[in-house]
């Protein structure tokens, strides 16, 4: 069987993802401008140089998973972490969902859409980083920022802002909105707007993979599934429970935490007693992972480790992805909260600058090569506008649709029509 990276021992203690790029104030949080408890008497760059004792505990770093990977040298003497194709897709898929999510800020503010719209700007490379590694098979459950999430598992920009619009040429035709992406085709199993009620949907959809492969006999049957999360998330029942759960069965399931440092307003670090949330995942015997969510690279690392273990049957992985929001906590939001530092500093760290610097360096592209995907997308996008602009909202007889698993018995009248239909039925509402 093949060895993992990652261990389930409990992990002691975190270390940055490159010992050799460090932050001025070496903090344990990546790119924070905050100070952070933690065990400065640790030396030790790297787990491969610890002795085991009966009383030691073997220590999982990133960092490691990630230099190991670039340093290797291969038969071409290479060190890149991707080849051209992948570096066009990643790259592709970033600024598809960055462009994407500025468009929804025009379209909002003209009135074209409606209700809490929560932007994804900033966050790609986790996205990005986890998604473009999976199958079409494997499941995502998101959150309410889950515009990017569906794109980057394949749904049509399209579809995405039909859905925003309102209209029955979305991905829920019409009737999800913003927070509420789903596509049976794609497998995307729902943005949900509670926090944490989409971490139940996930384990469940693990367990769906893991008993069609051992009860079921169907052994091509390798999927995994992915929750995304945030960090004011990880402080909810559902997501201890479902670790608990995941662990014990060996569910073939990543729990993403895309830990912005922010729960709408409240600092992560003001919320939580451990801020460092990759180290509940060995408490309940699986692996946690701390990874730059601003690098799509190392994001991408970390992922195919963590996507290979549970495809493998060697069970879940909690990840960590440091990241940060780069507009307010949804459109509503003036961001008055945050520090105007800290956004610059975050802003100075942006995952597609990097991506691009990174390609362009390692003469992987060259600059007319993704100004021609600029310009795809800008073409694109336009095309989803004026799509989502000319198709037609929902019929009224959609109204309850899916609302009971047997409608007859509210929702249709016994002329066989929808109730709905009936001028009587919306007497005294709003009109439909």
């Amino acid at each position: 069987m093949a060895t993992s990276t990652f261990s389930p021992i409990k992990l002691t203690h975190h270390q940055p993802l490159h010992p050799n790029i460090r932050s001025s104030s070496d903090k344990p949080f990546l790119g924070s401008t905050h100070k952070l408890r933690f065990n400065s008497s640790f030396k030790s760059s790297s787990p491969s140089r610890l002795t085991r004792s009966n009383n030691a505990t073997i220590i999982v770093a990133v960092s490691d998973v990630v230099k190991e990977k670039k340093t290797k040298p291969t038969a071409s003497n290479s060190n890149l972490l991707i080849t051209k194709e992948e570096g066009l897709v990643l790259y592709e898929d970033m600024v598809l969902g960055r462009s994407f999510e500025d468009m929804c800020a025009q379209m909002y503010y003209r009135g074209k859409m409606f209700g809490f719209v929560h932007l994804y700007n900033g966050q790609e490379a986790v996205s990005t980083g986890f998604i473009k590694l999976l199958k079409k098979e494997d499941s995502v459950v998101s959150t309410y920022r889950d515009h990017v999430h569906a794109i980057s598992k394949g749904v049509s920009a399209r579809e995405v802002m039909s859905e925003l619009f309102g209209k029955a040429t979305g991905c829920c035709r019409g009737q999800g909105g913003s927070m509420h992406m789903f596509s049976k085709e794609h497998n995307l199993l729902g943005g949900f707007a509670f926090i944490g009620e989409g971490i139940p949907v996930a384990t469940g959809a693990a367990f769906t993979s893991k008993y069609r492969r051992e009860v079921l006999k169907e052994a091509d049957c390798d999927h995994v599934t992915c929750a995304f999360f945030g960090d004011g998330t990880a402080n909810n029942g559902q997501f201890f429970e479902c670790l608990n759960m995941a662990a014990l069965w060996k569910l073939p399931i990543i729990f993403v935490v895309e830990n912005n440092l922010w729960a709408i307003g409240m600092s992560h670090l003001r919320a939580t007693s451990d801020p460092e949330i990759w180290k509940k995942g060995p408490a309940f015997g699986m692996p946690g992972v701390h990874v730059d969510g601003m690098d799509v690279l190392k994001v991408r690392e970390v992922a195919k480790e963590a996507v290979n273990r549970a495809r493998r049957g060697d069970g879940p992985t909690l990840v960590e992805c440091e990241t940060y929001r780069f507009r307010g906590h949804s459109l509503a939001d003036p961001d008055e909260l945050r520090d105007s530092s800290e956004k610059a500093h975050y802003s100075a760290r942006d995952p597609i600058v990097a991506l691009k610097k990174y390609m362009l360096e390692s003469n992987l592209v060259k600059e007319t090569e993704l100004k021609a995907i600029d310009k795809k997308i800008d073409e694109l996008l336009e095309d989803a506008v004026e799509f989502a602009e000319a198709s037609p909202a929902p019929q009224r007889n959609q109204l309850l649709e899916n609302v009971f698993a047997d409608p007859k018995g509210f929702g249709i009248g016994p002329d066989g029509k929808y109730r709905c239909e009936d001028p009587k039925f919306t007497e005294g509402t709003a009109h439909v």
